[in-house]
């Protein structure tokens, strides 16, 4: 999972652009996986299910950054203040963009992907008490890592003020406590079970037209340093249509899960689709990362239809012994 994590978020995104992001696999490894490592074990213990998920992604979200990297209020970090709405001191684009990016590709996916390869371990602990202290740890310095080495790097100097600091340290404390302590004793019952679910082929395209188009409202295309629209539109405009395309598009989902014909196909090309989508987004750069993102979109198909094998072996294998039995 801690692989899978780093891969997902950062090194089928961020590095077919700019590959020398491959240097940073150690830190991004703590970074990444020691978080959402820490993130699945606490959800578990609780018995925690992915509305929980969801809140812990955006608290990592807001570590991440709002304290790490500082670019939820830098005015220079990666150009975000010039090419999406700022106000108050905050880059909001950048922080919803980043908002769907961590809780999805950084949380959702891997914590789904490691039970759909691990299934008898879904639900239980990986770690006991000391290594999960250990493990928390590690992503506490990889938090103070993306400041030594990104920040300090790609905005030297700036310091995020202290009226938005504790902020976000409040915001992380109360989603924490919220996502552990409050939904774990609900009964969150999603919609109503769809009548059916699309075809496997179809959730596949949905999901990776939709991730594109939020991608492609929120960020420059490939995140080269111009504006996504230019003055033509309000910068609130791809907010408010982001988020609206975000919502309906996890609600859709929602109830695709909860009909009874949904199953590991559609599971993968779910996912398939997301990560091709989150690729392509970055490959109009140029004549590059057009080739090394379609290598990537060429592995992570790969990478699935194993997957999708070996799924299938497993449900054949389980038919089989139920059959005997």
């Amino acid at each position: 999972m801690v692989l899978l994590t780093t891969l997902c978020a950062e090194l089928t995104f961020t590095a077919v652009a700019v590959p020398v992001t491959w240097l940073l696999l150690p830190l991004l490894m703590v970074m990444y996986g020691a978080g959402v490592l820490v993130i699945r074990e606490a959800a578990v213990r609780v018995d925690a299910k992915w509305p929980s998920l969801v809140l812990l992604g955006l608290a990592y979200q807001l570590a991440e950054d709002g304290l790490g990297l500082q670019a939820l209020t830098s005015p220079d970090m990666y150009g975000s203040a010039d090419w999406g709405w700022r106000a108050l001191g905050v880059n909001w684009t950048y922080w919803e963009s980043q908002i769907g990016v961590h809780v999805v590709f950084s949380v959702l996916i891997p914590i789904m992907l490691t039970g759909l390869l691990f299934p008898a371990q879904r639900g239980r602990p990986y770690l006991r008490t000391p290594g999960l202290v250990g493990v928390g740890v590690l992503a506490v310095l990889g938090v103070f890592g993306l400041r030594v080495v990104i920040s300090a790097t790609e905005d030297p100097g700036y310091r995020t003020p202290w009226g938005w600091t504790v902020t976000f340290l409040l915001g992380i404390a109360a989603l924490v406590f919220v996502a552990l302590r409050v939904l774990p004793r609900r009964d969150l019952r999603g919609p109503a079970p769809a009548v059916s679910v699309p075809k496997p082929a179809v959730v596949g395209v949905a999901a990776g037209m939709s991730t594109f188009a939020f991608l492609i409202l929120l960020l420059p295309p490939g995140l080269r340093p111009n504006s996504v629209f230019g003055d033509r539109v309000p910068l609130t405009m791809p907010l408010i249509v982001a988020a609206v395309l975000a919502l309906a598009f996890a609600w859709t989902v929602l109830g695709w899960r909860a009909a009874q014909d949904w199953d590991n196909r559609h599971r993968v090309l779910l996912v398939g689709g997301i990560l091709v989508g989150h690729t392509a987004f970055m490959m109009p750069a140029s004549v590059t990362t057009a080739l090394i993102g379609a290598a990537t979109i060429a592995l992570e198909v790969v990478a699935l239809v194993l997957l999708a094998r070996r799924l299938e072996r497993r449900a054949r294998d389980e038919r089989s012994i139920l059959g005997e039995a």
